[in-house]
């Protein structure tokens, strides 16, 4: 299917769409061995399509990584107030990836990161419906536990009902969650629990479909994903059918 240059390298994990466009009038960009201009559209599938004479797409050129995102850094390649950012902390990847939806400054966890633009759209796409869980510390009312588990409506949007699981009750007001969400709103778990009276002391994303974030993965870290972890993850995002 033919797209705007643009967009395939942005989706290639080379660059923003913004950068592309300058990239492309620049001159380093050529479809078939003819250099591209602005506007130009093409085929990943069947044009070859290169960058400073280095081609991009192609699976073999896809890498997909699981970072565990420190609380403090934000999710973003860029930040005008000079914040740590998880570009900086994934520099050494071999190609330029991009991060799958979003992990506020103050939470920590699974941040999956890639360069294939149809797995992020996938993953992140509503109607694919690709959970994910969280390990969650917050002091509050015991009582209202339970209310995490019911229909609310978040920024005027009504959320699918989570799966609240209790793995600790404190006697001093902070228990431990697991909280597993169906849809990806922004800071939904902290206004979920801002409405069931309880303040976030820690939120941390520990699984993401078929993922998770194993122990030995520490803060700051990342890997690349393994081929079965691939496939687990294209069938959940809808990519691909399972086996029957």
């Amino acid at each position: 299917m033919q797209e705007r240059l643009q967009k395939i390298l942005s989706g290639a994990g080379v660059c923003s769409r913004r950068a592309a466009e300058k990239l492309i009038a620049s001159g380093a960009v050529t479809v078939n061995g003819e250099q591209a201009q602005v506007g130009d559209r093409a085929d990943l599938d069947t044009d070859t399509i290169c960058v400073n004479g280095r081609r991009i797409g192609g699976h073999e050129s896809y890498h997909t990584i699981v970072l565990y995102k420190p609380a403090g850094v934000v999710t973003t390649m860029s930040d005008e107030k000079n914040r740590k950012t998880v570009a900086q902390l994934v520099q050494n990847c071999p190609v330029r990836v991009l991060p799958v939806g979003r992990l506020d400054q103050y939470s920590e966890g699974m941040l999956l990161m890639t360069n294939d633009g149809a797995l992020l759209a996938a993953l992140t796409h509503p109607r694919n419906h690709v959970d994910k869980t969280y390990a969650v510390t917050v002091r509050g009312d015991a009582s209202r536990i339970q209310d995490l588990s019911k229909p609310m409506v978040i920024d005027g949007y009504r959320i699918r009902p989570a799966q609240v699981k209790t793995e600790k009750i404190g006697t001093d007001g902070v228990h431990e969650l697991h909280i597993t969400i169906h849809e990806g709103r922004n800071r939904q778990i902290r206004k979920m629990c801002a409405q069931c009276g309880f303040k976030v002391l820690r939120l941390c994303r520990i699984a993401m479909g078929p993922l998770q974030l194993e122990n030995s993965l520490r803060p700051g870290h990342w890997r690349e994903l393994t081929a079965e972890e691939m496939q687990a993850l294209r069938c959940a995002s809808g990519l691909e059918k399972t086996d029957k």
